[in-house]
């Protein structure tokens, strides 16, 4: 299993970012996928999460809700979080996450710096 997050980077308050996590080595369509982020001195906290139908299901922690968006691409094998109206306390490292038969598998992480 292997998650390659990337999109990262520093962006101003009210900015956008879109992060995206390139996926392999697993049934991409049978699992949902999860972002989750920590920040510096900070537990690791759950953002979003998509399942694995065709519908997109999604569900969103209440610190971000209505300012991000989670989705997924079938084709690609790729699951994205669209990050708008950013504020300083969505600093963080964004991982992707899967869990398959009881095991978490995370991606390496993406670094999001909001700040002026």
């Amino acid at each position: 299993v292997q998650l390659v997050e990337s999109g990262g980077g520093l962006v101003q308050p009210g900015g956008s970012l879109r992060l995206s996590c390139a996926t392999s080595g697993f049934v991409f369509g049978g699992y949902y996928m999860r972002w989750v982020r920590q920040a510096p001195g900070k537990e690791r906290e759950w953002v979003a999460r998509i399942k694995a139908d065709g519908a997109g299901v999604t569900q969103y922690s209440d610190s971000v809700k209505g300012r991000f968006a989670v989705s997924r691409d079938y084709r690609s094998n790729t699951v994205y979080l669209q990050m708008n109206n950013l504020k300083p306390e969505d600093t963080a490292v964004y991982y992707c996450t899967v869990e398959i038969a009881g095991r978490d598998y995370w991606g390496q992480g993406t670094q999001v710096t909001v700040s002026s």
